[in-house]
């Protein structure tokens, strides 16, 4: 007797804008991560990391948006939270590169891009049933 197997149910709306938000703000960073690159580099890149930066604060945002509904969905806030702090540092890291203090800014954008990363797997794990 053969076995049929049931589709997988689709993700949840809040979950797919998650995953959305969540690879927006990872190509965001990407973006940064070169940008600065460049400036390191000599290069006058100054328009193009700022425009990042607000891409970033745009994105950020949506993340924090996506998981705050999924969080009232789930009743699972962690992720919420998580997102309110990668939010909240986009700020402070544009406030630290336009002080110019990059001994701040730097460890502050691995503190960043390790928040988004954890949200980004977070967003893609398995269902649970």
């Amino acid at each position: 007797m053969a076995r049929t197997r049931t589709p997988a149910a689709a993700a949840p709306a809040t979950v797919r804008l998650a995953q959305a938000a969540a690879v927006l703000c990872v190509l965001v960073l990407l973006w940064q991560f070169v940008s600065a690159g460049r400036l390191l580099s000599g290069e006058d890149a100054t328009g193009g990391h700022g425009a990042g930066a607000v891409a970033l604060h745009v994105t950020a945002g949506l993340l924090l948006l996506a998981t705050a509904l999924e969080g009232r969905r789930t009743r699972v806030w962690w992720p919420a939270e998580l997102a309110a702090v990668v939010f909240a540092l986009t700020f402070v890291q544009a406030a630290l590169g336009s002080a110019g203090e990059m001994a701040a800014h730097v460890p502050t954008a691995l503190v960043l891009s390790a928040g988004t990363v954890w949200l980004t797997a977070w967003a893609f794990r398995p269902a649970t049933p």
